[in-house]
């Protein structure tokens, strides 16, 4: 792309999280805004019929078809995967290494509603943890940058494996996502404010993006470790707050197939770089230069063929399923 820009395109995980944390806690804090107990046994089994039978099969797809992978090696062993504790120790250039924001997201799903009962109980920890989280996170990058030094800064390796993928690190979008939807369930004035006042965040929202890229921009400094991901989630979750807000246009405007695509996304997802690989191969054995239009048509045809077919034939079933298992209440 044009100067680069698609190495910018990591901070879609970062987006990813703030949302997951404002829809996910707002579908936890929803009943305890009623005062009804949150369900335990209906969100884990919804959670793990949307999530577990398409990554299942996309897993048992990498581990038997080793050929089909985008790169010979798997970094971490079946067990982690199987754990979803695969973003722990890991570094890039391996073999379905993306996975690491799904295994965030389900440990997320796992600790959030503890911690929500146990703040139920002591509304207190509604402010401590979320601050424990944000202050500890700034305090452990800045620890785990120091001890991975590298040539003008930062070990790049060491940076990958125990700063960029492990949870302990990823944490802030999550936690705004949260905050926020605390704020709409708990205080519907604050609440009533942002959506107010949303026309003068998108500004510093998207300041806070373009800062945040800009300190990652050259050698990998102690600072950037620190500050990068913080600020970025911010600017998330204030471009989020723009979206909702009815004084904006961003809620009214219909993207025409964004329903369609928002469907398949998690197919996508999973699919996408074995997709990748398998086209790569077709072009380089039939002479087709991979940066040409042709190539770029056929992979983004074929990524989404793939996940449609993915949704259709896995996920949709289990998403029926779930609806007669463990409807929504």
């Amino acid at each position: 792309m044009p100067g680069r820009v698609d190495r910018f395109g990591w901070i879609g995980v970062d987006l990813f999280f703030v949302l997951s944390g404002y829809l996910i806690g707002g579908q936890l804090l929803a009943p305890l805004a009623r005062e009804h107990s949150i369900k335990l046994g209906r969100f884990f089994a919804r959670r793990i019929f949307r999530i577990m039978p398409a990554y299942f099969v996309t897993l048992a797809v990498y581990f038997l078809l080793p050929s089909w992978r985008e790169y010979p090696d798997m970094a971490q062993p079946l067990w982690k995967f199987l754990l979803s504790i695969q973003n722990i120790a890991l570094h890039g250039g391996t073999a379905f290494s993306h996975a690491w924001s799904l295994a965030i997201e389900d440990q997320f799903y796992l600790a959030l509603p503890l911690i929500l009962i146990l703040i139920s109980c002591w509304p207190r920890a509604g402010i401590i943890i979320p601050c424990i989280i944000f202050i500890g996170g700034l305090v452990l990058r800045a620890f785990l940058a120091w001890q991975n030094p590298g040539d003008g800064g930062v070990s790049f390796r060491g940076f990958q494996s125990w700063i960029y993928y492990p949870t302990w690190t990823r944490l802030d979008p999550l936690v705004f996502g949260v905050v926020l939807a605390a704020i709409e369930k708990f205080r519907p004035s604050w609440w009533r404010r942002l959506m107010d006042g949303a026309l003068w965040l998108w500004l510093p929202g998207l300041a806070a993006i373009v800062y945040g890229l800009y300190i990652g921009e050259g050698d990998l400094t102690v600072a950037a470790c620190i500050w990068q991901f913080p600020l970025i989630g911010f600017g998330m979750a204030a471009l989020l707050v723009c979206a909702v807000s009815p004084r904006l246009l961003f809620r009214r405007i219909e993207i025409p197939g964004a329903a369609f695509l928002a469907s398949i996304a998690y197919s996508v997802y999973l699919s996408h770089k074995l997709v990748i690989h398998a086209v790569t191969r077709f072009c380089s054995s039939h002479s087709i230069a991979l940066t040409s239009v042709p190539a770029l048509f056929l992979v983004e045809v074929s990524i989404y063929a793939v996940g449609l077919v993915l949704f259709l034939s896995i996920e949709r079933p289990f998403l029926q399923l779930r609806h007669r298992i463990a409807g929504r209440s």
